[in-house]
């Protein structure tokens, strides 16, 4: 009966696990942002800023956790948002078209980059780690020769409301934008066909094929969704900045990739949490933003970015060997030796974290002063 009971718990506690993580260290922050710097986090235009910054990459964390969820990659979708964004930018500046009509097409542009992408990865069975990195040069390269150092800027105002816009409800247009992108997402991930098939072909491709899944063309679908949403993410961006040029966007592999694995998708495939993925862009945004409160240099953004996507897969990683190995749950084996050495190891990055913002707040009062 114990046993009964505690695999009850724990499959009423697994649906939230994929969110426990993010949640925690998003509390830490409010925590010690509460202490350090209350004043300057927590005010009203601070707080915009943060679901600002967090919905530029929402729509490609929704599609992205369908690729990922496929056990593939997308290292693409910085230069497919820059690419599509500048050809749009060309289109509306140099030939006189009218953004209703760039938007689309920008999107359109995303769409079929992403489908190449599919078409390299299923086709030419390149791996998707090497066929996105290779089309991600590929896409770099394009916009470069496309733009020619040149900065395109100010474009018509539905533009700049798609990036920077206010309600007057508070909440910024952008971020309206994300969350309905997320929202989606996760009505076509629990809800239909698309979403249950793209659970079953990272559980098993083999499997998934067998029971007459197209595993292939949906791959490909993944891709193109993936296309599509970073070229929204470049549309957003441009109107964030009023402007667009080829070397924007440097980070947004990195970025939106850690928000989805941090969220508990499975790098491995097969397991999903659109939820999560929400949760974990939120986390990047507040953690990003309180670095920059606390005066620290912009370059030790990665490096807090690459703590945190180390402690999430090998916390999941864990989950994972845990339900392979049949044990009665997580809560069990976190009481094993290997349990206690994943919560040491956890608690020393969560450990360094803090520590990285405790450097940033004893500095701050300096960085301010000499500003």
């Amino acid at each position: 009966m114990a046993t009964a009971g505690a695999k009850s718990m724990n499959e009423r506690i697994e649906p939230y696990l994929a969110i426990i993580g993010p949640m925690v260290m998003i509390l830490a922050i409010l925590i010690f942002m509460g202490v350090a710097e209350p004043t300057r986090y927590f005010r009203p235009s601070n707080l915009q800023l943060i679901l600002q910054d967090a919905s530029l990459y929402m729509p490609m964390a929704m599609a992205m956790t369908f690729v990922i969820t496929q056990r593939g990659i997308d290292l693409s979708v910085g230069s497919v948002a820059v690419l599509s964004a500048i050809i749009m930018a060309f289109l509306v500046k140099q030939y006189g078209f009218s953004i209703y009509v760039g938007i689309p097409v920008a999107i359109l542009i995303g769409a079929l980059l992403g489908l190449i992408n599919g078409l390299v990865i299923t086709r030419f069975n390149v791996p998707d780690l090497i066929g996105t990195l290779a089309m991600d040069l590929v896409y770099k390269g394009l916009a470069l020769v496309l733009a020619k150092g040149l900065v395109l800027a100010r474009f018509p105002e539905i533009l700049t409301e798609i990036g920077r816009g206010q309600t007057p409800f508070y909440i910024p247009v952008p971020a309206i934008i994300g969350m309905l992108t997320m929202a989606i997402g996760y009505v076509i991930l629990q809800r239909t066909y698309f979403g249950r098939y793209t659970v079953a072909i990272g559980s098993s491709p083999e499997s998934a094929e067998m029971t007459g899944i197209s595993v292939k063309r949906h791959k490909v679908y993944a891709y193109v969704l993936c296309g599509a949403c970073a070229a929204l993410a470049g549309l957003m961006l441009t109107g964030k900045q009023n402007a667009i040029q080829a070397t924007m966007a440097p980070f947004f592999n990195l970025h939106v990739i850690a928000a989805v694995v941090v969220g508990g998708t499975s790098l491995f495939g097969g397991r999903a949490s659109m939820i999560g993925s929400f949760a974990g862009v939120l986390l990047l945004a507040m953690m990003l933003n309180a670095l920059v409160t606390l005066g620290i240099e912009f370059f030790w953004q990665p490096v807090a970015s690459g703590f945190v996507i180390i402690a999430s897969v090998a916390l999941y990683t864990w989950m994972q060997t845990k339900d392979r190995d049949g044990a009665a749950g997580w809560l069990s084996g976190l009481k094993t030796s290997e349990g206690q050495k994943m919560l040491r190891f956890s608690a020393a990055i969560i450990g360094a974290l803090i520590a990285l913002l405790a450097i940033g707040a004893l500095f701050a009062g300096d960085v301010s002063a000499s500003g």
